[in-house]
């Protein structure tokens, strides 16, 4: 059977964000791609949680790593009893659910599914190591398939010959966009912002968009707003981290900002995901900041002198006002009071792809 991750860019194979093999998980290290092609290798579950908490990967990796470091975890109780691993496997999740502390909740979601099939593993007498490595592959098949929906709902929204500015690094949702038009034959260009300090856009981003054949126009974090205008942008997208059932977009900071700009020069804000049932309201977001010596540096060479100081929130917050719909696997998402600045409530009802006005209510 053809696996989903076909026809995508190498970074979005399966065996390049986090993979389990031979006792070992092994990593593409996206800090220094593509610069350098280097693959952190983990012993532990412990070195898989440390990588994530150290941004080895981004995006939805750290999901993909956290099932890997399950899968290690049971490698490294295999010659225990089952109440032994049972004890391993919890304090396990724990250590990968919450090496990031934004996405903790979310992370749970991928965690506790790995318990289950643990557990069903040891009451069936199986190996949980085969068992998980199973739900693994079928877990990265049955979401790539979901996320290629998306995909095809966010090309029905595009107009012909697009231009598409991005934030930070999608993940498979930007790989299902960029196949979906491949397959429709519509000839989007892209405009990326860098995305400091990780450099994720300028690494990742415009990578797998010129890796999949379509053109990527690298600019800077402090150039979107102009952009839009010199450019005539149509459309501005990102993934999220979490959204919010209330319809607030956490993503990589930056995002926020963005979101304002296309709002002032009327070009519709499309964020790709689902909304987390784990996250009703904003309430309870917990924003990670970063050391802030990452922002006085780039690419590991000091860019201010040591009496400089440095602020580093990771993510921000995109109000609903904001954002023009949420493409989901199902349909848009529509903001009911999307055209009002202060709106206080967030109406939401999922509408038909291709239905949804290109540009804002």
């Amino acid at each position: 059977m053809t696996r989903q991750d076909s026809g995508l860019a190498p970074l979005l194979r399966y065996e390049n964000i986090a993979w389990f093999e031979g006792g070992l998980v092994r990593m593409l290290d996206r800090r220094v791609y593509p610069a350098r092609e280097e693959f952190v290798r983990c012993a532990t579950h412990g070195e898989v949680a440390a990588a994530i908490r150290g941004m080895v990967t981004q995006s939805y990796g750290p999901f993909h790593a956290a099932i890997a470091g399950m899968i290690l975890a049971a490698w490294e109780t295999r010659d225990l009893g089952a109440q032994a691993q049972r004890a391993f496997c919890s304090a396990a999740a724990t250590t990968l659910a919450t090496a990031r502390p934004t996405t903790e909740r979310k992370m749970r979601t991928v965690t506790d599914a790995c318990e289950r099939v643990w557990e069903e593993a040891l009451q069936g007498r199986a190996d949980p190591v085969e068992t998980l490595q199973a739900y693994f592959i079928a877990f990265l098949d049955d979401r790539y398939a979901t996320i290629a929906r998306i995909g095809h709902h966010f090309a029905d929204l595009l107009p012909a010959n697009p231009k598409i500015l991005t934030q930070c690094y999608a993940d498979c949702d930007l790989g299902m966009i960029l196949r979906a038009c491949r397959e429709r034959a519509i000839a989007a260009e892209f405009f990326v912002p860098e995305t400091r300090p990780y450099l994720q856009g300028a690494r990742l981003t415009a990578s797998v968009i010129t890796d999949m054949g379509f053109p990527a126009t690298l600019i800077c974090d402090n150039m979107p707003a102009w952009t839009m205008v010199q450019k005539k942008i149509d459309v501005f997208t990102s993934a999220a981290d979490v959204i919010t059932l209330d319809g607030h977009v956490v993503n990589k900071v930056g995002t926020y900002q963005i979101a304002i700009a296309a709002r002032r020069h009327g070009i519709p804000y499309y964020c790709t995901g689902t909304p987390n049932p784990e996250h009703p309201t904003v309430e309870g977001i917990v924003i990670e900041e970063r050391d802030p010596a990452e922002v006085l540096s780039a690419m590991g060479i000091r860019t201010a002198k040591p009496a400089v100081q440095a602020y580093y929130p990771a993510f921000d917050i995109t109000p609903p006002e904001l954002v023009t719909g949420i493409v989901t696997p199902e349909g848009v998402v529509c903001n009911a009071q999307c055209a009002t600045r202060n709106a206080q409530l967030y109406g939401a009802h999922i509408v038909p792809a291709g239905s949804v006005g290109f540009k804002p209510d």
